[in-house]
């Protein structure tokens, strides 16, 4: 199992232009957050869907990397959002994943997305991953 520590260190190495922190990450979840400013808002001021698309994508990858080790090169292959509610655009967007299903190959899981401080969900995700097979990541 992979630590908070060790997770925050990869993103930040690997994936230095996300805002996401991880919170919490363990037994087949993780809690991230993201704080939200002018530029991840729309017109109307609220939370553009690609910054919630992109929130969910990376809690589903550190959950997955927090069972599974640091596999850099799992890759989505499905992600599906539903829109409940207009996010605060003055609170940071908090993601809660769980995973569903621990594959070989295929993981999937489900997000919800808060705006913090706020009971109610601003969006429900589920999305799959693809796990690379030992032989071909090797290569």
């Amino acid at each position: 199992m992979v630590t908070k520590e060790q997770l925050t260190d990869f993103l930040a190495t690997e994936f230095p232009q996300t805002k996401c922190t991880v919170e919490e990450v363990g037994n087949r979840s993780a809690v991230l957050r993201h704080p939200i400013g002018f530029e991840e808002l729309r017109p109307g001021g609220t939370v553009s869907g690609p910054v919630l698309m992109a929130v969910a994508d990376v809690a589903l990858y550190v959950a997955i990397l927090g069972e599974i080790g640091l596999v850099p090169l799992a890759v989505t292959t499905n992600l599906n959002i539903n829109f409940l509610r207009k996010p605060s655009s003055e609170q940071d967007i908090i993601a809660r994943c769980s995973l569903i299903k621990v594959g070989k190959n295929l993981i999937v899981g489900e997000v919800s997305l808060y705006s913090d401080g706020f009971e109610e969900p601003v969006a429900h995700v589920t999305g799959t991953y693809s796990i690379p097979s030992p032989q071909r990541s090797a290569g």
